[in-house]
């Protein structure tokens, strides 16, 4: 597309695209700024608004008051399990010396009736009791500790019960939130798309297009992406609803486009060359040559490729236009080069094109300094009248 610009016109173009981008760039950024500034646009809607705050408080203290006694009734509960190994270890191991010593004494009197034996037996007892003791401490507290479960899930059943019943209310009231929040926002976001079309269709060809341009590209962002965060459920519906009409203008303007185009090229088919000619801008036919059509019909060039090349194995491009007559190629006045029609000099002697063919030709004729032809004019190249 720059090929046929002159490089200021290229950098020129390039410059206007980056002020384009980066004007679009600093747009976005003041945008969202100046929107998440607006006052109540980003405010959440709690549910504790839609509660009874009373006994909502009476209901945390009572679970707060629950959890830790169930935190005290399970600490208590690992200390006492831990009685309770202590003391059947020691039952354990007091038996199990008993049963060793009983199994060697050896006396004559029945051991039944023995005083030590007694003795042993009664420390048994003693032991087991502790034991059956730290037993009934561990099942006390492990029925604390149930009784402290049971009446935490009771107090958070009616405290779950008591936030649904206010949740239609705060449904209703983020529903209407979300509402405000993106009506906000698309009523700042679709005059910008309507905006951006208007230019698009409007300002193309203003001279200051390339800032025109970085307003379109910040309110397609605007409107195609940064809407997108803050679509509520219905949303999708909306900026699917504006897609489809913005689509649908734009498909009616190219189509209408087309129409005008056509209509402009069966006029043009039906003017003279010259007209034709008249119409074309340099810089235009250039272009349109460079990429192998044609520039006063845009069909493609007899003998070029479509990017301007000789196709391989194929004779030299046509001279004129197969499909609408339009000379592109013809012979220069002073050397007879042959060369594009368009160029308005010679590449090959700088002889201007309007120059029309003369006698034979003579080499630096046309430069500063050079000797005069001289002598008698060359036989005439036109046969004479019979």
């Amino acid at each position: 597309m720059f090929s046929s610009l002159r490089v200021p016109e290229r950098l020129f173009q390039l410059a206007g695209w980056a002020v384009s981008f980066v004007f679009a760039s600093f747009l976005i950024g003041l945008g969202g700024k100046v929107v998440a500034d607006l006052p109540g646009v980003e405010q959440r809607v709690p549910l504790e608004q839609f509660v009874d705050s009373t006994r909502a408080a009476t209901l945390r203290a009572r679970a707060d008051s629950l959890r830790r006694a169930q935190q005290d009734a399970s600490a208590a509960r690992e200390r006492a399990g831990l009685a309770l190994t202590a003391s059947s270890n020691a039952y354990r191991a007091a038996r199990e010396g008993f049963e060793n010593w009983v199994s060697t004494r050896t006396a004559t009197t029945d051991p039944r009736q023995d005083p030590e034996v007694v003795a042993r037996t009664r420390q048994l007892d003693q032991l087991k009791e502790a034991e059956r003791a730290a037993q009934r401490e561990v099942e006390r507290l492990d029925a604390a500790q149930l009784a402290a479960t049971q009446a935490l899930e009771r107090t958070d059943a009616e405290d779950a019960a008591l936030r649904e019943g206010g949740r239609a209310a705060w449904e209703r009231a983020t529903f209407v939130q979300e509402l405000r929040v993106f009506g906000i926002r698309l009523a700042l976001t679709l005059p910008l798309l309507v905006l951006a079309g208007w230019i698009v269709a409007r300002k193309r060809k203003s001279e200051y297009w390339p800032l025109l341009r970085g307003v379109v590209v910040f309110a397609l962002v605007a409107f195609f992406v940064e809407l997108v965060p803050y679509l509520p459920s219905y949303g999708g519906y909306v900026r699917d609803a504006v897609g489809v009409v913005a689509t649908g203008i734009a498909g009616i303007w190219v189509i209408r486009a087309m129409r005008r185009y056509l209509a402009r090229r069966a006029e043009a088919a039906a003017q003279s060359e010259g007209e034709r000619r008249q119409r074309l801008g340099y810089e235009e036919a250039l272009r349109r040559m460079q990429t192998g059509v044609c520039p006063g019909c845009e069909r493609a060039i007899a003998g070029l490729g479509p990017a301007g090349a000789a196709v391989a194995g194929s004779a030299a491009p046509s001279n004129f236009c197969v499909h609408c007559g339009m000379r592109l190629f013809d012979a220069c006045g002073g050397c007879g080069t042959r060369k594009n029609a368009f160029f308005p000099f010679c590449p090959t002697c700088g002889v201007p094109a309007d120059r029309p063919p003369a006698g034979p030709h003579v080499p630096n004729a046309d430069r500063p300094g050079a000797p005069p032809a001289g002598g008698a004019p060359g036989p005439s190249l036109t046969p004479a009248p019979a």
